[in-house]
Parts: C-alpha cells; sequence; structure tokens
C-alpha cells in the first residue's frame, strides 16, 4: 500500500481549456477533435444538420444533406473534384450556418439590428400606394374610396410593416389571409376565389416560423424537374393542414435546395448576416471612453534596487502621489524622483469606429447616414449614390414581398364584401406605388410650374383642351386644386380662356407656329 503510494504512477495535470473565440475569424481550433477531417466534419454539420434519408451505393443510409455523404464530401473533396480551398478556409465558411430563429429573435433586440430590419419596412410603406382599374371595368371612384377605407379597417399599413420587419429578422414570413368558410377542408384545399362567400374575409394573420412545420409530399420531394421541387405542399399550423398557395410568404435571402432544411425552408436573416460585425462595431465604440480615460500613462521613474528592497515604503510613496495625480491637485514628487507622461493618439479612433458601423449598413442594405443619423465618415462619399441604391432596394421590396400581400388582400376583400355591397361583379385592381423620393414645398412649387407652363403650351397647341387640365389637376393630390368639381367647368373651351403667356416672346410664337 505504501509501496504503492510512493512509486505509483503521478496523476497527469489537466491542461486548461482553450478559451472560445470571441469572433469567426480567430483560431477556432477545437483540441478534442484530433483531425483536420473530423474539424471541418464538425463544421459542416452546423449547415447540414436536417435528415432526409436515403440509399447509398454502397447499401448505407445517409441524409440528403449530411455532410458525411460520399456523394457530396468525399475524402478527396467534393464530388469528383477536389478541394481547392484550404481545409481552415472551408471549415470557416462552414460555420457560417444558421443560428436558428430564437437566435434571431434575440439578437433582434439590439437597437442597430432593430433598426437595420425595420427601416426599410418603414420606408418601403412610408409614401403609400394609388389603386388603379385596369381591366377594362368602368368602376365608380366611390367603390375606390371604399376601398382604401377598409384597408384602414383591416389595419393594413401595420400589416405590411411587420410583414416586411419580421420577413427580415426571421428570414422568412407567411401571411394567412383568414376565411370563414363553410367547407372544413377549404385551407387543406388549394385556394379556390370562387370558395369565398359574402362578409367571409376577416383580415391577415402572420405567423412566426417557429410555430410552423412544413411538409413535403409526393414529387415535391423525389422530382428535380417539378416546378414546385422541394417546396413545402402544406405547413402543419396547431395541428392543421394549410395548402401552401393560402399563404403570401416572405423569403430573405433565398438558400439554395441543399440548404433548405437546414433553414426550415426559410432564408437568410438580416441578424444572421450581421450580428458579428454589430458586435465589432460596438466593442470597437466601447473602447474610444475606456482610452479617453486611459491616452495618458504615467511613467514613474525611481532607484528599482531600493524600492524593491522597501516594498512597504515604495507602494506608501506610489499611492500617496497617485492620490494627488489629477489635473486639478499638486503632484508631490522627490528631487531624485521623475515623472514621464504618454499620451495615446485618438486622431482617427473616430473615423476608425464609424468605419465599422458603415459595414453594418452595408450589410443591412441601408446608408450609413439613414441608418445612424450621421454623415458617413472615411469613404469621402457624397451619399447620392447610397441613396440611389437604397430607393432600388425598397422597389425591390415593394415588387417582391410588399405587392402580392395587397393583391392577395385586395382580391378578397372585393370578393367578400365590395362587390355584395354595391352589386357588381368581381373586378381586379393594379397596385401602383407613389414614388420614393419625396420634396419640400419649394421643390414642390418648382414642378407645379413647370406643370402649368407645359399645359399652357399644350392647350395653346389644341393637343388638350381646358377640360383635360382641370382633370388632370382634380386627379393630382400635389396640384393644390385636387378638390376641385370637373363639373364646373364648360364642355367647350376658347383659347381667350387660357390666355397666351407667349405673347411678349415672338420666337416662342413662332415655334408653336412651325410646329
Amino acid at each position: 500500500m505504501i509501496f504503492s503510494k510512493i512509486f505509483g504512477k503521478k496523476k497527469e495535470e489537466e491542461k486548461p481549456k482553450k478559451l472560445k473565440p470571441v469572433f469567426s475569424t480567430d483560431d477556432f481550433y477545437d483540441e478534442n477533435l484530433e483531425t483536420s477531417e473530423e474539424r471541418l466534419s464538425n463544421a459542416l454539420k452546423k449547415t447540414f444538420q436536417r435528415e432526409l434519408v436515403v440509399e447509398g451505393k454502397d447499401g448505407k443510409k445517409f441524409a440528403m444533406d449530411n455532410s458525411l455523404k460520399p456523394s457530396l464530401f468525399g475524402d478527396s473533396g467534393c464530388g469528383n473534384f477536389p478541394i481547392i480551398v484550404s481545409e481552415a478556409q472551408l471549415s470557416w465558411y462552414a460555420s457560417q450556418g444558421f443560428i436558428g430563429h430564437q437566435t434571431c429573435a434575440i439578437i433582434a433586440q439590439h437597437w442597430l439590428v432593430n433598426k437595420a430590419c425595420t427601416v426599410p419596412a418603414r420606408d418601403a410603406i412610408r409614401n403609400g400606394y394609388n389603386i388603379t382599374v385596369n381591366d377594362g371595368n368602368d368602376i365608380d371612384e366611390d367603390i375606390i374610396s371604399e376601398i382604401r377605407k377598409q384597408d384602414k379597417k383591416y389595419n393594413l399599413i401595420k400589416n405590411m410593416l411587420q410583414f416586411v420587419r419580421m420577413g427580415r429578422i426571421f428570414g422568412i414570413r407567411l401571411a394567412l389571409f383568414k376565411v370563414d368558410s363553410t367547407d372544413p377542408e377549404y385551407y387543406e384545399k388549394p385556394f379556390n376565389i370562387d370558395g369565398v362567400t359574402p362578409g367571409s374575409y376577416k383580415g391577415i394573420a402572420q405567423i412566426d416560423p417557429y410555430w410552423t412545420a412544413p411538409q413535403l409530399l409526393g414529387n415535391a420531394v423525389t422530382d428535380p424537374t417539378q416546378i414546385n421541387f422541394y417546396e413545402p405542399v402544406y405547413w402543419m399550423i396547431s395541428g392543421k393542414r394549410i395548402h401552401r398557395s393560402h399563404f403570401v410568404i416572405m423569403i430573405n435571402g433565398e438558400v439554395p435546395d441543399i440548404l433548405k432544411p437546414t433553414y426550415y425552408w426559410g432564408g437568410i436573416s438580416v441578424p444572421q448576416e450581421i450580428y458579428e460585425r454589430i458586435y465589432a462595431a460596438e466593442r470597437t465604440a466601447n473602447e474610444a471612453p475606456q482610452l479617453a480615460l486611459t491616452k495618458r500613462s504615467c511613467l514613474y521613474k525611481t532607484d528599482m534596487a531600493n524600492a524593491i528592497a522597501n516594498q512597504p515604503a515604495f507602494e506608501s510613496r506610489v499611492a500617496f502621489t497617485t492620490r494627488f495625480m489629477d489635473n486639478y491637485g499638486v503632484r508631490v514628487i522627490d528631487k531624485n524622483d521623475e515623472f514621464e507622461f504618454l499620451d495615446t493618439n485618438l486622431a482617427d479612433l473616430d473615423n476608425l469606429i464609424m468605419t465599422q458601423y458603415q459595414l453594418v449598413a452595408a450589410i443591412a442594405n441601408v446608408p450609413a447616414d439613414k441608418l445612424l443619423g450621421t454623415a458617413p465618415k472615411g469613404f469621402n462619399a457624397t451619399g447620392e449614390f447610397q441613396q440611389k441604391n437604397y430607393h432600388e432596394e425598397l422597389e425591390s421590396i415593394q415588387c417582391h414581398y410588399l405587392t402580392p400581400l395587397l393583391e392577395r388582400h385586395h382580391e378578397l376583400l372585393i370578393r367578400s364584401y365590395i362587390c355584395p355591397k354595391y352589386g357588381i361583379s368581381p373586378f381586379e385592381i393594379e397596385i401602383k406605388w407613389t414614388e420614393l423620393n419625396s420634396v419640400d414645398a419649394k421643390e414642390q412649387a418648382e414642378i407645379n410650374k413647370l406643370d402649368a407652363e407645359t399645359d399652357s403650351i399644350l392647350v395653346q397647341s389644341g393637343a388638350v383642351d381646358g377640360r383635360d387640365v382641370r382633370n388632370k389637376l382634380v386627379s393630382n393630390k400635389n396640384s393644390g386644386f385636387n378638390g376641385l368639381d370637373t363639373d364646373d367647368l364648360p364642355e367647350n373651351n376658347t383659347q381667350e380662356d387660357f390666355p397666351d403667356d407667349n405673347e411678349d416672346n415672338p420666337e416662342s410664337t413662332e415655334k408653336l407656329e412651325i410646329k
């Protein structure tokens, strides 16, 4: 017993665990993984993690999106092609996988992430839209006004805002149009507008993705030549199967088929794209006050041999000096001691901080001055190109996400409410979004002046008459005359009703006559 204690095997000391890196670009080598293949496989599992079992050539079963499937990632690379990307780089890219819908919701609480998701949604609907009927039906203006009134009743502005905002937060947003149908299988069957009865349309319900479960059936799984291949046929919500045609679905940053199971058939969310860069920007910004308080370091030159020999007296002396060491006190030192101050240069620190935030704005596709409320620094940008690019982004949101939502809403509203009330046949409407560029009062006055001059020339040339001009003024909400009654103007207008503004300008009159 004593012999074994004396000559026994010495217990090995545990190695300190390696701290997990803060940024994905840091060294993320895991000492618990022995080989590079294991490290790569561990990273790939973050991307390929869902199951859809198929038979392999050797009789083994793999998931279609399994990272170890031989036909996908073989020993020598991807399929029949060798890996030309280094293992370290491929592992880093593979680690940028789906972070989870709950994690997206947590990250979206941050003020800058919330703005990146909310500002484009709010700006896309800020100027509103107009409703027109171009299918050949003659629709009374009162009916159009009633549609606008019902849009407010159904809180359409809020629905559009949340549809885009939550779609950017989660990468997917499902809008379900609630219809009280007498058919118990109404939602399980494909959408049919003829099944909508008077008064049955109740509004729009929007569902977060973690309340849903996609279902793929038949050819949607097995036949890649199908139009809707690898798209859910049904969505399970509260134990009920709802056919996809009853939804309008926004997918932000759609991924290839092989990644769809990982994302639960959603897309890449803004929080996933932006979370690391915001963390870096906030860390950099937090360094500013710390550097401001510690930018002046003090160097105390003394006899270190004597200081170590009498350490208590030295520490007491340093504490006494520190007590008075500020810009308002008196600094007391011995005549043999020497102080030297080292200042940290903070001249370019603001540019460094703002550059980090501008990278955040670039990922969010929002101009930095719009997202941060301050002028950009470092890039020497005027902002004109950024504003144009931002408007193109907003127009894409309107076209791809909001217009389908509005069209389905109005289709149900007209069939359920408008047609029964006015006793008319169903008709189709067209959504025209108002221009995104907002003008101030001075710019609007200049536009109206140019329009008036153009109208005067057209009337004098005989292309239009006064009634056409008045109708144009009434229909233009920015003309200042949109409240006029078009019936007050006589049918036949003479040239005298519109005085010639070009009498004092012979050249202008001559040009008109030549034309």
